[in-house]
């Protein structure tokens, strides 16, 4: 049996990655797969994330162990979760985290169980469109103006002139015990 996963995010709206893998592939190779087809590096802290039809997640499977699981929470790691163990209906949902840091993400669905064919090796079948960038770029220049040197700043600026004592509330800084 093969499986096809259909790949596509929210930010480009025309990129679309299908995906031919056997369903006893693990994770991993999944993973190493959609970083070579986008042309990512490997970053760690990537994960998958089992989600029920309405895109809540159900279980997640870590690159790593980072060590911070909650005590009621199960291990999964992609070198050791082969897919068949959580992929099997078509329609299902699956997430990609492939900027940990910004938690940018792709969304997987498995459009096709296809029975009789096996793949030798997971590969992308179709491609349409780019990739997002892995990582943000702030090209723009920021909204805020730029700090001003202190010879620039006029005489008269906010807070130069000190503070006179009788200004301050002397019964804001009582403490009751």
């Amino acid at each position: 049996m093969t499986l096809r996963l259909t790949l596509f995010t929210q930010e480009v709206e025309d990129f679309v990655l299908e995906i031919l893998i056997d369903p006893e592939t693990t994770f991993h190779e999944l993973h190493r797969l959609i970083l070579e087809a986008c042309e990512y590096t490997d970053q760690g802290r990537h994960a998958f994330m089992i989600c029920d039809e309405d895109w809540h997640v159900e279980y997640k499977i870590r690159q790593t162990d980072s060590g911070n699981l909650r005590s009621d929470e199960d291990l999964y790691l992609m070198a050791h979760t082969r897919i068949e163990e959580f992929v099997e209906d078509e329609g299902q949902h699956i997430a990609y985290v492939f900027d940990p840091q910004e938690k940018r993400f792709f969304l997987i669905e498995l459009s096709e169980n296809i029975f009789g064919k096996t793949p030798s090796e997971a590969h992308v079948s179709r491609r349409h469109g780019e990739a997002p960038p892995q990582f943000f770029t702030f090209t723009e220049e920021p909204d805020t103006p730029a700090v001003q040197n202190s010879e620039e700043i006029e005489e008269d600026f906010y807070g130069d002139e000190g503070f006179e004592a009788d200004e301050l509330d002397a019964e804001g800084f009582e403490f009751d015990e």
